[in-house]
């Protein structure tokens, strides 16, 4: 992931580009990293290593989650809803 791609998604899903560690921008950067993974895997199946890092992925994402969620319900529900996620 380039540092224009972080940038942006920083800039879109924290309060400006330079915000990398409020939790929106963190499970925004861990959905960017989990899609790119599953679509790597959907191409080379046996890429074991490549399966756990993604496991581990999801896993931090949903910790993010859950804090957030105990935290600010609205500020959960919005990042749900703009990233697609499931719940």
């Amino acid at each position: 992931m380039t540092v224009l791609n972080k940038d942006s998604i920083f800039k879109e899903f924290g309060k400006n580009k330079k915000d990398t560690g409020s939790a929106e921008s963190q499970i925004a950067l861990f959905s960017k990293g989990i899609e790119h993974l599953s679509d790597h895997l959907k191409n080379n199946a046996k890429d074991f290593n490549t399966e756990k890092s993604l496991v581990k992925m999801v896993g931090k994402r949903r910790n993010l989650l859950e804090y957030l969620k105990k935290t600010d319900i609205e500020r959960y529900r919005d990042i749900i809803k703009k990233l697609g996620i499931r719940k």
